[in-house]
């Protein structure tokens, strides 16, 4: 499991068209096309005259022999520090050269050009004082798909992603390094170079406009937010599979229970198990007072409870994302009325606090479904199923060793769910003695959705090989339609073979959305 490995969704299903910066707030559909499918993005006119209008006051403070932070200063704890006319262009340069220290591996495609696209966004707001010519910059990088190398560690989340972002400003002007559209290695300079754009040389109040944002935490937790939505979809049709193949009961997600409790996750997540578990007549051969079991246990039954509770996280995330995507951040900000005013608004803390709430979440939906799982492999729980669905018990092992590779991942979801948000270093001589960590708690959640896709993979996996050992019982449309689907890309059951090629599959039927899709096409009303 690598949070480099990056997520791959169905193409067909991505509109790329332009997406507008500086109009309105950019939605979170158009955070994913442009970040991660390539989408083309176009500055508003009106845009690009507020920024060239904003610009007149920051060189009006300029002009000014009293000191104004950003403009006429050193920054941090050297805020108080008057630089000399003279020597702002060095104190520019020198801001983005220092502050791109980052280190560690380089951070995905995605990311990258989520930052690129989000800070493109605030600088065509016309609040942070920047040129015209920056914000045409940064659109054409993105347009001509210049990647700016950026690096795993260098964030604090407060001040805002300031090493990451400054990566990003580094390559605008021209150094560092960049991978072109072929994903090629190149010096910055000769990747603008080739494709016509002229490196910046930075002025008065630009640097710092160009680093203060919380731009790179939120365009993972816009990332995440796509990514979890079919996943939880997903984890509901792995529990359908699960309950049908192990002989469950579908009444206790029925409508009227779930009204008992009305939490909205919940509720939502017991009507897809309805959907997915219709018309099947493995559920159907059971029913009636002939099946002596009373209830099924908690992680069959209580699949709504915690899949809904993932889905309520999200929404709780969704919302601050939506208000992040609205914000403009930056210190100091130029007001409307031609203020320049220093704030705090570039502290993570809202968006670090629910990326950890989802790593929990994550971890809470990892841990139900290898629940699952390993009763399908227990005879002394799985009503009937061979052991570890061997074919040849004792000579064959089945899917025994995949249960301890959901099980591995699951305890490393765990550990992931370990807020970050609660941790802090102080920093800059104490002048940022409180930090967000969100970048970190943006990073760890990452690696735990993947996991999660792995652990559905391993359930679906499973649950399929457990379908076909019903036989001649069926499977009901949606989750039969799934097990054929898995069967594209992994052999039903048989004696033990190489294994780990059709986990692998199966999870990139899970990653793609594939799985989620034919469920639902499979099913009615």
């Amino acid at each position: 499991m690598s949070a480099a490995t990056p997520w791959v969704w169905n193409q067909n299903m991505v509109d790329l068209t332009p997406v507008l910066v500086g109009a309105s707030p950019l939605t979170p559909e158009a955070v994913v096309a442009v970040s991660r499918h390539g989408a083309p993005v176009v500055i508003e006119p009106e845009a690009l005259a507020r920024v060239a209008a904003t610009r007149q006051v920051i060189d009006g403070l300029a002009a000014d022999p009293h000191p104004h932070y950003g403009v006429s200063t050193g920054f941090g704890a050297l805020a108080t520090t008057f630089i000399a006319p003279d020597r702002r262009l060095q104190l520019q340069a020198s801001l983005i050269r220092s502050h791109a220290a980052g280190t560690g591996a380089e951070v995905e495609r995605e990311v990258t050009r989520g930052l690129q696209l989000l800070r493109l966004q605030t600088l065509a707001s016309g609040r942070t004082g920047v040129r015209p010519i920056v914000v045409e910059t940064y659109m054409a990088m993105l347009n001509n798909d210049i990647t700016p190398v950026v690096r795993e560690y260098g964030s604090l989340g407060c001040s805002g992603d300031l090493a990451p972002l400054a990566h990003i400003a580094l390559a605008a002007m021209g150094e560092g390094e960049v991978r072109d559209a072929e994903g090629a290695l190149r010096p910055a300079a000769v990747a603008l170079a080739a494709a016509g754009i002229e490196p910046l040389t930075l002025v008065e109040k630009e640097g710092l406009a160009l680093i203060n944002g919380t731009d790179g935490m939120l365009g993972m937790l816009v990332l995440a937010l796509h990514d979890l939505e079919t996943l939880l979809l997903t984890a509901d049709v792995a529990a359908a599979m699960s309950v049908e193949s192990q002989l469950g009961t579908d009444a206790v997600f029925a409508a009227d229970l779930m009204a008992l409790r009305p939490q909205t996750g919940q509720s939502e997540s017991a009507a897809n198990l309805r959907a997915f578990l219709s018309g099947s007549p493995m559920v159907a051969s059971h029913k009636g007072p002939d099946d002596g079991r009373v209830q099924d246990a908690y992680s069959l039954r209580c699949s709504p409870q915690v899949h809904g509770a993932a889905r309520d996280t999200m929404a709780h995330a969704g919302m601050i994302a939506g208000r992040e995507l609205a914000s403009v951040i930056d210190n100091p900000v130029i007001m409307i009325d031609g203020r320049i005013e220093s704030n705090g608004n570039f502290h993570g803390a809202p968006v670090a606090a629910v990326l950890d709430f989802l790593a929990i979440s994550v971890a809470d939906v990892a841990s139900v479904s290898e629940r699952r799982t390993d009763r399908a492999l227990d005879p002394a729980r799985s009503h009937g199923l061979p052991p570890f669905l061997a074919d040849e018990v004792g000579v064959d092992s089945g899917l025994m060793i995949a249960q301890y590779a959901a099980a591995g991942i699951v305890s490393e979801l765990k550990r992931l769910a370990v807020p970050a948000s609660v941790d802090s270093i102080p920093s800059s001589a104490m002048q940022e003695d409180h930090v967000s960590m969100g970048w970190a708690a943006a990073r760890k959640l990452r690696r735990a959705i993947d996991g999660l896709g792995r652990v559905l993979a391993i359930e679906i996996l499973t649950a399929a090989r457990a379908l076909d050992l019903r036989a001649p019982l069926q499977a009901g449309p949606a989750t039969g339609a799934v097990r054929d689907l898995v069967r594209t890309v992994a052999a039903g059951p048989g004696p033990d073979r190489f294994l780990s090629p059709e986990m692998e599959a199966v999870t990139a039927l899970v990653q793609s959305g594939d799985v989620a899709r034919i469920a639902k096409e499979h099913t009615h009303g």
